[in-house]
């Protein structure tokens, strides 16, 4: 690879790379050059994948950018029938709650709920259509400290708060009979929203404060007993996740394959 580069500066007359003994870095001239090839080297390679769709089977990697949520609540269900469907295919998942250019993190495809979704971008359902936040304690807190019949109630209660990565502090919202009630909540305990929130579950659960969560995380614990739902007939629904990738022309065969998987699957369930 030295040696082509050292072809390519001796042909055009210019230094692409400066060298030293500990790193390599594009000079001005290079990195002007990798810019306008960039576009040219990704229709080559996107031309050359047109020839894995002639495969028996797909094969490459596969990486997704998805929420800590999705990959909890969402790719459980996916993941493993799709991999056993395609044996050739590796699939790398990055799990992060912010917002994320996918082509600028390397990947091929994301996951993301519609408020979040990129623009210019191919959305299509993945997982469940409609979710729930829902409210809970622990039944020792709720003892002690009482059951609120309002979500306005709350603000007398210590709750469990989560905060995004860009300093945003979550609000927990309540609906019901077309009545929209927001609360800021308060409270011992603040985390990381995904990173941290299984912390936040155990605080829950040991009797810390109230949390408002995805319904589906909280399932086990509402079923177990370990926590009980409040507010129930507030729990406010919203529409599930989408799967998200550029629009190009010929999808790599790794995400055609992906991409139709999701589809069946969801047609499936």
């Amino acid at each position: 690879m030295s040696e082509a580069v050292r072809r390519l500066e001796a042909r055009l007359g210019v230094r692409l790379l400066n060298r030293t003994t500990r790193s390599v870095a594009p000079t001005e001239a290079g990195a002007r050059l990798l810019e306008r090839l960039t576009p040219a080297l990704s229709e080559v390679e996107a031309a050359l994948d047109v020839v894995n769709g002639f495969r028996d089977r797909p094969a490459g990697t596969l990486r997704l950018n998805v929420p800590v949520s999705a990959a909890r609540l969402v790719l459980p269900g996916i993941v493993p029938p799709f991999l056993a469907a395609y044996p050739d295919i590796r699939l790398e998942v990055v799990a992060e709650d912010g917002f994320v250019d996918v082509l600028a993190a390397g990947c091929d495809a994301g996951i993301r709920y519609d408020e979040r979704l990129e623009q210019d971008m191919i959305a299509i359902p993945i997982g469940p259509r409609e979710q729930r936040f829902a409210t809970a304690a622990s039944p020792a807190y709720l003892d002690r400290c009482g059951r609120p019949a309002h979500p306005r109630e709350l603000l007398k209660h210590a709750c469990i708060g989560g905060r995004f990565a860009s300093g945003t502090m979550t609000a927990w919202e309540f609906e019901r009979d077309g009545e929209i009630v927001r609360v800021d909540p308060s409270g011992p305990l603040i985390v990381r929203v995904g990173a941290a929130t299984d912390l936040a579950v155990d605080a829950a659960i040991a009797g810390t404060g109230i949390i408002t969560l995805f319904e589906d995380w909280l399932r086990p614990h509402l079923d177990s007993g370990a926590l009980e739902p409040v507010l129930t007939s507030w729990w406010q629904p919203f529409s599930g996740p989408f799967l998200y990738y550029p629009g190009r022309r010929y999808l790599p065969a790794p995400l055609r394959a992906f991409v139709d998987f999701v589809g069946q699957h969801r047609v499936r369930s």
